[in-house]
């Protein structure tokens, strides 16, 4: 055959085309010194170089670049097998991810093992007749793929600006040795393949990097949503051989009675618990020293324990460790990762492996503090249940399956009684709750809580209760029934109800829910208020005493579902008086609104009593109203048989004697300047008068509560008010006449109006008798 020319080589054959003829015409003109054969050296550059390009436009995938290139030197130099290795600084290795022969995906060696890493750091070619007799020669590779290595040529990979970025290895000449011209050609080959591959493993790192990240995602995630302590360690197990592409995994947790390092589960394949001591083998060296530990030759590391390969019939190739810590920094076992399927594990291997231990340690202890409180909730509800609960066990279609002598009382079942059939059908028609909370527990294995929930039995009787469904689990986990705990709570609901009518609602509700008692007398600011009916004694008098006991309690019934609604607790009934506290025992910043209002509805409640007593011929009733805040000393009062839960003090006079002072005024509301002080809202009211009540020497202002009014009279109430106000201040600045000009106008539209009437008697008085110097405008009551 004629030698091989430019001129019968079209740029768009490919070089594995070649046929052997061909390929050793191209071998003896690259051999040929430039000055004669120029044109052929011409030829082979701009033809290797059309053959890389064509090789890396046709994919960006660094697998598939690799592959075509092993392919090309291996024909070219006529060889067994080829390798590229490229070179990760970061790893410290040198990685190969496609051989020829046997598939072998990646194999990574340290960067400066064998004779690549010895034409890595030396950046020269190297040809080695004698492969095995060479003492750089690393024969790990031969033994993980039972390939036998005679001859080897290895060139340096370069990148386009001259740094070597890993190794071209060529394997066995078919016929012959190796030579210069077989260094010559694959080192040109390696040139022109360089920034090609340089590109390509950037993107595939890119990728791979993203891959890693989303791996260990994912592994994280699939071990978040898990707290029972059995499936989360089969789920860290799994998890971790996925991320690392391992074969086995190991987690050994910390046993502190034993002082031993025990094995909960392992990965791929059924082994029985292991233990052995906490600083035996290389889990036991990790969990001594907290360093992560990886092992590239297990059987070589005197530190590895081959009993447990023994143990378990699985042999060891290599093996990563990592530490399990808590929170606090107390270590808790080891995270053991065997085999890795392709290569030795990295240090990207070593550093997933950490952040994943690092979550499957805090999900573990969670899970385990989990179990710990529910475990113990669990044992000390089942004592308490064993004493007086009810337990009614179903089965997933709500039949009944047992129900304990507890819950046959409470659920007044017949003595002797056989509870056959469903709960539906036995008590769904009039408790639709219970139906609906079992049905909820048997579909969502949820647990379900209804407390104060009204049960009607089959008698027609009504108990209270609290109560649980919960589900009952298999080994696991699937709902196979419902266990229904029943509390009675019927006897507590009636002493609630008999007690809160004997004494303050808040006070009551406190001493049954077994919180402390108030101190015997602590100090709060309260809203006191007093009411009283006018002219209960001639009532009476045309009244038997039943008749009056009967009114009397009808009375009381109106103005305490008044006093109770706007949250006031009725301290005592003294005679015809009702005495109510807003602010004790339990204060709140809405107490002196709420007294107010009371007393509104209270007359407003009165207004529609009156209408039914006077349908039945009964006479009307009239009460005033007296409201005051300030300090009041609260406590219980009486001796060692009897209490009573009260309030005293100034503030309790003046409420006291503001009710009285309605009589004077003809009004029906008067509150004290302090209770308007403490009202957040802005009631209705019209300013009455300074007064020093009797018994006290600090003069008061008391206004009047305006909205229990009627619509009629609230609309004169609107049109006289302005001249009331005027008529006040006229009066305070001692202007007699025009005072009583602007009281005169309210007392044509309001004739009975009682404050107008009495502050226009007193400008008739000061008109002609003018108070002395220094007069405060102060009224002194004589009377209470």
């Amino acid at each position: 055959m004629a030698p091989l020319d430019a001129r019968t080589l079209p740029h768009e054959v490919p070089l594995t085309a070649l046929t052997p003829a061909e390929r050793q015409s191209l071998r003896r003109a690259f051999a040929t010194p430039r000055r004669s054969g120029g044109r052929a050296c011409d030829l082979l550059s701009r033809f290797l170089l059309v053959e890389v390009v064509n090789s890396a436009l046709r994919s960006l995938s660094l697998d598939e670049l690799l592959a075509r290139l092993v392919a090309l030197v291996v024909t070219t130099l006529d060889a067994d097998r080829g390798t590229i290795f490229l070179d990760e600084r970061d790893e410290g290795e040198l990685v190969s991810r496609i051989a020829q022969g046997s598939e072998i995906a990646e194999i990574r060696i340290p960067r400066t093992s064998g004779i690549a890493g010895a034409v890595l750091q030396s950046g020269r070619a190297e040809i080695v007749d004698d492969a095995p007799s060479d003492p750089r020669f690393n024969p790990t590779i031969d033994e993980c793929t039972g390939y036998r290595t005679r001859s080897v040529v290895c060139v340096p990979l370069r990148d386009l600006d001259g740094a070597t970025i890993g190794t071209v290895e060529i394997l066995n000449k078919r016929k012959g040795r190796f030579d210069r011209v077989d260094v010559g050609l694959l080192q040109a080959i390696a040139d022109q393949a360089g920034t090609a591959l340089e590109h390509a493993r950037a993107f595939e790192s890119e990728r791979r990097e993203r891959q890693r990240d989303q791996s260990l995602i994912e592994a994280t995630e699939a071990i978040l949503v898990d707290l029972d302590v059995d499936r989360l360690l089969v789920k860290i197990i799994d998890a971790a051989c996925r991320l690392l592409d391992a074969e086995r995994a190991t987690l050994f947790l910390y046993d502190a009675a034993s002082g031993e390092l025990v094995s909960r589960t392992t990965a791929g394949g059924d082994v029985a618990e292991i233990r052995f001591g906490a600083t035996l083998g290389v889990a036991g060296a990790c969990f001594a020293s907290g360093e992560t530990i990886a092992v590239a030759n297990a059987y070589h590391d005197p530190r590895f324990n081959q009993a447990v390969d023994a143990a378990t019939g699985f042999q060891t190739r290599n093996l990563l460790a990592v530490r399990l810590t808590e929170q606090t920094g107390k270590p808790t076992g080891v995270l053991e990762v065997l085999n890795k399927r392709f290569g030795v594990f990295t240090s990207g291997d070593e550093r997933r492996l950490r952040l994943f231990s690092a979550q499957a340690a805090s999900v573990l202890q969670n899970a385990q503090l989990f179990t710990d409180v529910l475990s113990l909730k669990n044992y000390t509800e089942g004592l308490l249940r064993m004493l007086s609960d009810g337990v009614v066990t179903l089965d997933r279609g709500l039949g009944i399956v047992e129900v304990n002598e507890a819950a046959r009382r409470i659920l007044h079942v017949p003595g002797g009684a056989v509870l056959t059939g469903s709960a539906e059908a036995l008590w769904g028609k009039e408790n639709p709750w219970l139906i609906e909370s079992l049905t909820y527990v048997a579909t969502t294995g949820g647990t379900d809580d209804r407390p104060d929930v009204e049960f009607l039995a089959a008698d027609g009787t009504i108990a209270y209760l609290n109560a649980t469904a919960a589900p009952q689990r298999d080994a696991a986990g699937a709902v196979v029934g419902i266990t229904l705990v029943l509390q009675d709570i019927s006897r507590q609901k009636k002493v609630q109800s008999v007690v809160t009518r004997y004494m303050a609602r808040q006070f009551a509700e406190r001493v049954l829910e077994g919180g402390s008692e108030p101190a015997p007398s602590s100090s709060h600011i309260a809203t006191v208020l007093f009411s009283d009916i006018r002219r209960f004694t001639s009532m009476a008098e045309a009244l038997t005493p039943q008749a009056t006991v009967e009114m009397l309690n009808e009375y009381f019934a109106e103005m305490a579902a008044v006093v109770q609604q706007y949250g006031g607790a009725l301290d005592k009934y003294i005679g015809d008086a009702v005495m109510a506290v807003f602010g004790a025992p339990v204060a709140g910043p809405a107490d002196a609104d709420n007294a107010i209002t009371a007393a509104n509805e209270m007359i407003r409640a009165l207004r529609q009593l009156n209408l039914r007593r006077m349908g039945r011929g009964a006479s009307p009733i009239e009460i005033g109203v007296g409201i005051a805040t300030g300090e009041v000393a609260a406590g219980a009062l009486g001796g060692a048989s009897r209490l009573d839960y009260t309030v005293i003090g100034d503030t309790v006079n003046l409420a006291s004697r503001l009710e009285g002072a309605n009589k004077h005024y003809r009004t029906t509301i008067l509150l004290s300047g302090t209770t308007v002080d403490h009202a957040r809202l802005s009631p209705r009211l019209r300013q009455i008068d300074l007064i020093r009540v009797k018994g006290k020497a600090q003069p008061t202002e008391i206004l009047e509560a305006l909205d229990h009014h009627v619509p009629e009279s609230q609309a004169q109430l609107d049109t006289v008010l302005p001249w009331y106000a005027d008529g006040i201040r006229f009066y305070r600045a001692r202007d007699w006449s025009r005072a009583l000009l602007n009281f005169s106008r309210v007392l044509e539209v309001l004739p009975h109006d009682g404050p107008s009437w009495i502050h226009a008697d007193r400008c008739l008085y000061y008109r002609e008798h003018p108070p002395r110097e220094g007069w405060d405008g102060v009224w002194t009551m004589k009377s209470k």
